[in-house]
């Protein structure tokens, strides 16, 4: 049995259904809300409902697991992200779960660049996350990587609801020369799948990211291109447009582009370009052929 922890997200649902379709045995580990869960609907689901702290219906959610995939983190929340209780002390309750049931693989999604000096919240964050797997008695696959796109993602998605914003001006953070990486979500996917079970992959860190280095200005002109909405672009220093975005989410509402993202873009996020081909056999998709989804959005 597969325990997916965040397979109501972006990336989580599109694995979710690359699971069933090859027939494996799915659960899908779902918090309390009063907001109704985002679901696959026409696809039967094993779903165990409880919250990280009840070490009791986290018992019971791992009976039969073999496989852990952790996806789970506040990071779309912004400024107001609960990066200590849902991403450190909830990875702690989850290898806590993980060792008692005798795991034999838990997979974690973090990101390029993840560093505990980082000042930058969301990046410290996720280092202290692999640390605390590392040092557990769980077998592990840490897969770090770079900035994830598709529907309903947190990049191109919000990129595009800043266009629509804009006045008629965006602003880059710097000289917009800050080079990512980006790769398709179904890419992202398939090398989580081919770590499942794989004993090359067990107590190893690997990057993954796309067969691109764009620049930020590249990534907002191709969308500009893609999706018809022409904007001028201006350089503004990072540290004012951290504080701008700051003072907008406290005060007036979410930016489409949360201040966590804007520390990822704040240096070069990237790995080697042959990543994916090397260690996974993938050839990676090309940013500008898979956009069509911003079409008429």
């Amino acid at each position: 049995m597969i325990l997916v922890a965040g397979g109501t997200g972006f990336i989580g649902q599109v694995l979710v259904k690359h699971l069933v379709d090859m027939d494996q045995p799915v659960r899908l580990l779902v918090r309390p809300s009063k907001e109704t869960p985002k679901l696959l609907t026409g696809i039967p689901l094993d779903i165990a409902v409880s919250s990280l702290e009840d070490e009791r219906g986290l018992r019971a959610a791992f009976r039969d697991v073999d496989v852990v995939i952790h996806l789970v983190s506040d990071e779309r929340q912004g400024s107001k992200a609960d990066f200590t209780g849902v991403d450190i002390n909830g990875t702690t309750a989850l290898l806590r779960a993980a060792s008692q049931s005798r795991v034999k693989q838990l997979i974690y999604l973090s990101h390029i660049g993840a560093d505990k000096g980082s000042a930058y919240a969301m990046l410290k964050t996720k280092s202290i996350c692999e640390s605390n797997i590392i040092r557990s008695q769980v077998p592990y696959t840490i897969l770090r990587s770079a900035v994830t796109y598709g529907p309903g993602d947190q990049f191109t998605t919000s990129i595009l609801q800043l266009l629509k914003k804009s006045p008629g001006m965006i602003f880059l953070p710097g000289d917009g020369k800050t080079l990512v990486q980006p790769v398709w979500v179904d890419d992202l996917v398939a090398c989580i799948l081919w770590t499942l079970g794989n004993t090359n992959a067990i107590n190893q860190i690997i990057p993954v990211g796309g067969g691109e280095y764009l620049t930020i200005r590249q990534i907002l002109e191709v969308i500009m291109e893609v999706t018809g909405r022409k904007r001028q672009l201006s350089s503004l220093s990072p540290v004012y447009l951290r504080t701008l975005a700051l003072i907008i989410e406290q005060f007036i509402g979410r930016l489409p582009i949360s201040v966590n993202w804007l520390d990822y873009l704040a240096s070069d996020r990237t790995c080697s370009i042959d990543t994916l081909p090397r260690i996974f056999g993938i050839i990676p998709s090309r940013f500008s052929n898979q956009l069509g989804y911003l079409k008429g959005k």
